[in-house]
């Protein structure tokens, strides 16, 4: 299966940031034929490194004024960092700015009005040592110019085969969907391994339950597949359940949340 289709034409990169996400995108712009240009952090150290696996890629730890020049720069840095790079660089005018956030509305760039903004915000979680196979996933794309809104599409479609259009709410929607699905069902998962660990069993144990969970989760609409004490009212269960938990009131509260959330469904 073809993962990308290059442009015709090699877009010039300058990656502001050098993280989790600019790590993983950083080469995959490479091998779909684009020049990162300059990799900038405040870290020396994380400049480098991510500029070594970049063909022609410099390191930079204080953007020159003026910045070299790029058809597009990516802002992979922190929601709150975001207003403050954007007002406190010497853009070119008329340059494409794009952050990668999902939280952040096309209309933080209106701080900045000589730059065209817009927003690359790619579905996944990123973390160090895993693989991305970035022809899966979701790249949902805002300008506030047709132009950038082009140039954005056409880049999105060399790394990825999904790539939609949506607007500041509705990403944000998704945005917030994603942290219920990925962050707060792995946090989930977190406290399932340490119950596990104190009973001293091997969280491996869990593993068919898990998959089966996502894989029909996936396959149905969740609320309708929705199995457990909490649906059943199996009261005597969720009092056993509720003493267990009694060291961990943390968690026991959470429990106790997460049911009357799934009976308030029924």
């Amino acid at each position: 299966m073809k993962i990308s289709t290059p442009l015709p034409v090699s877009l010039r990169i300058g990656l502001l940031g050098a993280g989790r996400v600019a790590s993983l995108l950083g080469p995959a712009l490479a091998a779909a034929g684009h020049q990162v240009t300059f990799v900038w952090s405040r870290t020396a150290a994380a400049s480098a490194v991510l500029a070594a696996q970049l063909p022609g890629a410099q390191a930079v730890t204080t953007l020159p004024s003026p910045l070299p020049s790029a058809d597009i720069y990516f802002l992979a840095v922190p929601d709150a960092a975001v207003a403050p790079l954007l007002v406190g660089t010497a853009w070119p005018d008329g340059a494409l700015v794009a952050h990668l956030a999902g939280a952040l509305p096309l209309s933080i760039f209106d701080v900045q009005p000589a730059v065209r903004g817009g927003v690359f915000y790619p579905l996944q979680t990123f973390s160090p040592g895993r693989d991305i196979a970035w022809s899966t996933v979701p790249l949902c794309i805002e300008a506030n110019s047709l132009t950038a809104e082009t140039t954005l599409l056409d880049l999105a479609r060399s790394l990825s085969q999904h790539v939609r259009r949506l607007d500041s709410a509705q990403r944000l929607k998704l945005h917030v969907a994603a942290v219920f699905a990925n962050n707060f069902t792995n946090h989930l998962l977190g406290i399932a391994d340490a119950l596990l660990a104190e009973a001293s069993l091997p969280p491996e144990l869990l593993a068919p339950l898990v998959r089966e969970t996502v894989d029909k989760a996936l396959a149905n609409p969740p609320f309708t597949v929705q199995t457990g004490p909490a649906v059943r009212h199996d009261l005597p269960t969720l009092a056993a359940h509720h003493t267990a938990l009694a060291a961990h009131p943390a968690w026991q509260s959470l429990y106790e949340q997460l049911t009357a959330s799934i009976q308030a469904q029924l």
